[in-house]
C-alpha cells in the first residue's frame, strides 16, 4: 500500500522531472529556445497543477470522483499550456 506521503512524493517528482527535462534540452538543443520567464511560468503551472491534484488524491471523496476531478484538472492544464505555447483560442496570453 502506498502512504500518503509517497503519493505525495510521485505527484511533487512529475513536475520536476518534466522542468529537469525542458532544462537539459534548452542546454543541449540549438531550437530549444526557453528564457527564465519560460521556466518560471512552466514551474508555476506544473506545481500548482500537481498542488490541486495533490489535494483531490488526498481527499476523501470516492475513487471516481478523483480520477473525474483530477482529469478536468489535466486538461484545463494542457489547455492553458497550449493557448501559452501556440495560442488556439487567440486570447491576449497566446504564444507565437
Amino acid at each position: 500500500m502506498i502512504t500518503k506521503q509517497q503519493k505525495t512524493t510521485i505527484i511533487f517528482a512529475v513536475p520536476a522531472l518534466l522542468l529537469a527535462t525542458a532544462f537539459f534540452a534548452n542546454l543541449l538543443m540549438k531550437d530549444w529556445n526557453w528564457s527564465i520567464f519560460d521556466f518560471i511560468v512552466a514551474t508555476v503551472i506544473l506545481f500548482g497543477t500537481a498542488f490541486f491534484v495533490n489535494l483531490v488524491v488526498l481527499s476523501n471523496k470516492a475513487f471516481i470522483t478523483k480520477v473525474l476531478i483530477s482529469l478536468v484538472i489535466l486538461m484545463i492544464v494542457c489547455l492553458v499550456w497550449i493557448e501559452l505555447a501556440v495560442g488556439i483560442f487567440g486570447s491576449f496570453l497566446a504564444g507565437s
